[in-house]
């Protein structure tokens, strides 16, 4: 990088007089307005760039020190934070180097809704996220083509200043981040131009997602390396997946069974029928036994949800409903009539609750 003197054209022991003087000639010469050639607006950039670091007395001392020993400079002596390790252990801990542009991007969170066909056996689905990818056009070097970063004059790339401070123990050695370059040891003069020098932009893209059997509603799916690019095309963060089972008009779920009820006419459910139902799997053959009661359940194996963690699947519960006819024809009435005066049959009671009808209808899946 050249001397920022030698930009100017001043010398070393210019007075700050001396070195606005100097910027203002040669703006006038290289400013956009006045000279739009390429190279004069590279030459301007130096040339303001020279003028911000020397008329800031602070930045000026530093740039005249040169590199500090032990933060990029090599050499010599021990600074204070290297005594107090040999005094006391090294429970201090060392002074870092410059920090790194490259950063783990940030972990995302979406919800996602599925269907309860879905989670029998598990589905495949292609989401869109809107996040942050790498940049195409500087492949994360947030640098425009054909340039690079550039070793910062102040720090001389440690990404430190050191200062020397007063105190009980004498004069020591402080250290804090180089504010001209924010700790990285590095500016860059001329960013990306499609990225602003992030290395990353804001994007949709879609990816294909597997939802494994047996999810439910509140799980979180965890896609290690999904999540946002970090800056200047850091590793990516995670994306996590929270699921939600969108209600179904016919099936419910217990853990990993599937729970619906079946209406059955009286006279079915008096002299026994078999029926076929649409599962969420395909068509299940149901048998009704005679004389089947209501809250009664009839359990078909292994048609529930495939387990989530295990093998195997749930069962399918079927709860029983009898449906009694509330309109009968003349005819229909003679013949309940004449069923009802064969039969002999007790009249109306009470039962126990919890071993009644209403108790059955309370539990008649959970008992099963």
């Amino acid at each position: 990088m050249a001397d920022h003197y030698e930009v100017l054209g001043v010398d070393r022991n210019a007075t700050p007089e001396e070195i606005k003087k100097a910027y203002r000639r040669l703006a006038r010469e290289l400013h956009p307005d006045v000279n739009p050639s390429p190279e004069a607006s590279e030459r301007f950039k130096e040339v303001t760039h020279a003028y911000d670091v020397l008329s800031d007395p602070q930045q000026r001392q530093q740039y005249d020190r040169g590199p500090m020993p032990g933060f990029g400079g090599g050499g010599g002596a021990a600074g204070f934070g290297d005594i107090f390790d040999a005094f006391f252990g090294g429970a201090q801990q060392q002074r870092q180097g410059p920090r790194s542009r490259r950063e783990r991007g940030q972990d995302a969170l979406l919800r996602l809704e599925v269907e309860l066909d879905d989670i029998v056996f598990g589905v495949q689905r292609d989401i869109e996220v809107d996040t942050a990818i790498l940049c195409e056009t500087c492949q994360g070097s947030c640098c425009a083509p054909g340039t690079s970063p550039q070793t910062c004059d102040i720090c001389h790339g440690s990404g430190q200043i050191q200062r020397t401070v007063r105190s009980l123990l004498g004069n020591v050695m402080t250290s804090s981040p180089c504010g001209t370059c924010r700790g990285y040891g590095t500016v860059i003069p001329n960013p990306c131009p499609t990225c602003q020098g992030q290395g990353r932009v804001r994007a949709r893209r879609t990816i294909p997602v597997e939802i494994p059997a047996g999810v439910d509603t509140g799980i979180r799916l965890q896609m290690p390396g999904q999540g946002e690019v970090g800056p200047a095309g850091g590793p990516n963060g995670d994306l996590y997946l929270e699921v939600k089972v969108r209600h179904h008009d016919v099936y419910s779920r217990n853990g990993d069974d599937l729970l619906a009820t079946l209406e059955v006419q009286m006279a079915d459910a008096i002299l026994g029928t078999s029926t076929t139902i649409a599962g969420l799997d395909g068509d299940v053959q149901v048998e009704v036994r005679p004389g089947i009661q209501s809250a009664d359940v009839i359990t078909i194996k292994d048609r529930g949800v495939t387990r989530l963690r295990g093998s195997g699947r749930g069962d399918l519960k079927i709860g029983v409903q009898v449906v009694t006819p509330t309109k009968l024809s003349h005819k229909e009435r003679e013949l309940i009539e004449k069923f009802a005066s064969g039969r002999k049959h007790d009249a109306p009671q009470l039962s126990q609750f919890q071993q009644g009808l209403f108790g059955k209808l309370r539990d008649r899946f959970l008992n099963f």
